[in-house]
């Protein structure tokens, strides 16, 4: 497979027993940076597989980029066969990764005392909706789900004349998957130097209300509180885009040396010289006021006289991109971003690996696997006769795409 393998991670190997989007972002990562990740289905596979669109009804496009690099095993682990096909794999990997509620895994005799049992030195990681030891532990748990129990909503509403919205991005889903990501890698770290492999629980819940409350938190860290949980420059109701004489554009003038570079561009209008314009704390405590002020600034000129004047004062601006903007993007087109190849189905665009390693770059692999497409190969690298992986394949205890399909499957 074009790519799988090359990384900084390469040479560890991920069995991944997750679905829809967060645990599979987290294992994207993965797989970009070296590490073959096989991804373990159901005998339905993945719900994302079925998101139009798509040419294959079965590889919607969601799928196939964030499934890229991984080899599908389908495994029906309601059969005690399939439950030990996968022990025996734990047995040779590094990582074990799930997406399922507590009670689930256990149910399937999957528990971390169990992938122990069978490797002491694999880092098992939970990736689920709540922690396991409070009272929303048995609930089940999307992105929205944990958007409005995260604050999040909330402080949407505060910018939307206070009706409830959510983010326009799976926020949850990506921000937990991210936090799965290094939370692994850190134990993988921490097992070259002890030898020791570990459980880790990234709930979702949890790790959103800590990425609310870095800016928010703010008054509310002290006790008693000096405030209310609420960094009040992002949530007031003038910061956003800034309307120009012909559009809009993205500033933010932030620290004192922006606001002094700014007044010079204005050439220091009587009103720059208003106390609350004099410090970051005075700014902040009449944000509102100061945003408006500068709102009614901005829309005397054009968006392209605005770029041209903030960047040469070193003022951080920014036109409003689409996400269609971004696909022709000068920069990214620069960057060699966005990665094109021929595929089975069609040409398809990937979005970059973001990170760069000067000695161990990763790659991007091929789209996400037809279910069940690398079965075969898996089993007899477990260590399964071909006779013992026929027995499975008769069984529904492992699973394979008709030949057709697997020789179509790139």
């Amino acid at each position: 497979m074009r790519g799988r393998g090359q990384g900084p991670l390469q040479g560890v190997r991920i069995l991944d027993l997750t679905s829809v989007l967060m645990g599979p972002y987290a294992t994207q990562i993965f797989a970009d940076l070296g590490a073959d990740v096989i991804k373990i289905e159901g005998p339905a596979g993945d719900t994302t597989r079925y998101l139009p669109p798509g040419h294959d009804p079965a590889r919607g496009g969601m799928f196939l980029n964030v499934n890229r690099g991984k080899r599908s095993l389908a495994l029906d682990l309601k059969q005690p066969a399939a439950r030990e096909v996968l022990l025996k794999l734990a047995a040779n990997a590094d990582v074990f990764v799930h997406s399922m509620r507590a009670q689930a895994i256990g149910r399937l005799g999957l528990d971390y005392k169990a992938l122990r049992a069978a490797n002491p030195r694999i880092v098992y990681a939970n990736l689920y909706g709540f922690g396991r030891n409070g009272p929303y532990r048995d609930y089940p748990a999307y992105d929205d789900i944990v958007q409005a129990a995260s604050g999040l909503v909330d402080l949407q509403a505060r910018l939307s004349n206070g009706v409830p919205t959510y983010l326009s991005t799976v926020v949850a889903d990506k921000v937990a998957g991210l936090t799965g990501t290094y939370a692994i890698i850190a134990a993988l770290f921490a097992r070259e130097r002890t030898g020791l492999g570990q459980e880790i629980e990234v709930p979702m819940f949890e790790t959103l209300v800590s990425f609310a409350m870095v800016e928010h938190l703010c008054g509310s860290i002290f006790e008693p509180p000096l405030g209310p949980p609420e960094y009040v420059r992002a949530t007031s109701e003038s910061r956003r885009p800034y309307r120009t004489s012909d559009g809009y554009i993205g500033v933010m003038i932030y620290n004192d040396k922006h606001w002094r570079a700014f007044f010079d561009v204005l050439g220091n209008p009587d009103w720059s010289r208003d106390p609350m314009f004099a410090s970051m704390r005075s700014r902040t405590e009449n944000i509102t006021t100061v945003l408006a002020k500068l709102a009614t600034v901005i829309e005397g000129r054009t968006t392209d006289e605005w770029l041209d004047l903030l960047r040469k004062a070193e003022i951080p601006a920014t036109q409003i991109a689409t996400l269609t903007d971004l696909l022709h993007d000068p920069h990214l087109m620069e960057t060699g971003f966005w990665e094109e190849r021929d595929t089975q189905d069609g040409k398809l665009r990937f979005p970059g690996i973001p990170t760069h390693f000067s000695e161990t770059p990763g790659a991007i692999g091929d789209a996400g696997p037809a279910l069940g497409a690398d079965s075969r190969d898996v089993l007899t690298e477990g260590g399964f006769t071909d006779a013992e992986i026929e027995a499975l394949m008769e069984s529904g205890a492992a699973i394979m795409p008709k030949m057709e399909e697997h020789d179509g499957q790139q």
